[in-house]
């Protein structure tokens, strides 16, 4: 593959004095995406509770679909019918696809991992199915997404030194089949893995690295992990992968982890947590998470958070929104997933333009001089 033509390319044009942080632009054939970036994650090809029109209301540039899942259902052949996931879901800007590696993972009772690829049942009807490398790359072309990720092996935590080499050796293999039958024009991005053994991890991001794709990212993290655990594994890998290329931590994570590993260098973030956590009743805000559904606010007519002026937070109380989830009603979801994804473009716009300003780290300050990670808001 020559990543020259692959359609994605990655230019630094800002850096932190104090930090190992950088501003970026990640052109791809559907938009021009500012970076640090965080990603939304539409694994169905739907960002839950909200519209793609919503999403480009709130200025998102780039989402993520999920090879495992749109390959199950509606399936890979139906969605190029219908242009590609792009056409198919009506968004017309860039489209990041997982290979569906983690699933490997996450649904490791349904599957068999060997040297070649995947065998797993279908969660839906119990059906056998096969995944290679060739297969995944198949399925993301014909998706179309600008990015595609290389089939990988993610080991659970824990896991043994051996079972972890095992699994990243793999992971290589696999990576390497992967950029001999990626679709022209699509981006491939290879994973690191190594689970928590830092030999494993440089190791790991010294191959994927030799392959020259356009992009890398970090995988196996926040799989179990203690936090400072996590940490560790970023501060060791980041510095390792190329420059000049993206680097993308996947899975993570919350505000102040995407600040912190910012921080760290990384480029790139995903994570369900604030559709997740919205569908659910917690709510990002300014002085922390907030349970909505907790009794103190049945009768709080303020602004969910008081220093957002996002439409939910300008037109609708606490006790409004506590209400609808009360009563089971799906405009609560909306509401809250909504708001929650309008915070996390405010922490990233907030992080780029500390870096801008080369003051990130008093932008960490400011931001947990009001932010409880732990309390309820």
């Amino acid at each position: 593959m020559d990543k020259q033509n692959c359609g994605v390319k990655f230019q630094v044009t800002g850096r932190s004095s104090e930090t190992a942080a950088r501003l970026g632009v990640l052109t791809t054939p559907h938009a021009v995406v500012e970076t640090p970036v965080f990603m939304p994650v539409g694994t169905q090809a739907t960002v839950k509770a909200v519209s793609q029109e919503e999403l480009r209301d709130l200025g998102f540039d780039i989402i993520l679909g999920n090879t495992y899942h749109l390959y199950l259902r509606p399936g890979h052949e139906l969605t190029k019918r219908a242009g590609g996931l792009h056409g198919f879901m009506n968004w017309d800007r860039a489209l990041l696809t997982d290979s569906g590696g983690f699933q490997v993972f996450s649904l490791r009772d349904l599957r068999h991992v060997g040297d070649d690829g995947v065998i797993f049942k279908s969660y839906i009807d119990g059906s056998e199915h096969s995944f290679t490398p060739e297969r995944v790359m198949e399925i993301q072309g014909a998706l179309g997404s600008d990015i595609a990720m290389a089939f990988d092996e993610c080991p659970p935590h824990p896991s043994t030194y051996e079972q972890t080499r095992e699994a990243t050796q793999r992971t290589h293999d696999w990576a390497e089949r992967c950029k001999a039958s990626v679709t022209p024009g699509q981006a491939l991005f290879g994973i690191v893995q190594g689970g928590s053994y830092r030999d494993l991890r440089e190791w790991s991001a010294e191959v994927i690295s030799s392959l020259d794709l356009p992009g890398n990212a970090i995988g196996g993290v926040s799989v179990g992990e203690p936090k400072p655990v996590m940490h560790d594994v970023v501060g060791w890998t980041a510095q390792l992968l190329p420059d000049e290329k993206p680097r993308y931590l996947m899975g993570v994570g919350t505000p102040l982890d995407i600040i912190d590993f910012v921080i760290q260098g990384i480029d790139m973030f995903d994570c369900v947590l604030p559709t997740r956590l919205g569908r659910n009743g917690s709510l990002y805000t300014t002085y922390g998470r907030m349970n909505i559904k907790n009794a103190r606010y049945a009768e709080d007519f303020s602004a969910l958070d008081p220093e957002c002026d996002c439409w939910a937070c300008r037109n609708y109380s606490r006790a409004y929104v506590r209400h609808l989830y009360k009563s089971d009603e799906i405009l609560a979801a909306r509401l809250a997933t909504y708001h929650n994804l309008y915070f996390y473009q405010r922490v990233i716009r907030g992080v780029r333009a500390a870096i801008s300003s080369d003051s990130l780290a008093a932008y960490r300050r400011d931001f947990l001089s009001k932010f409880s990670a732990d309390g309820d808001a």
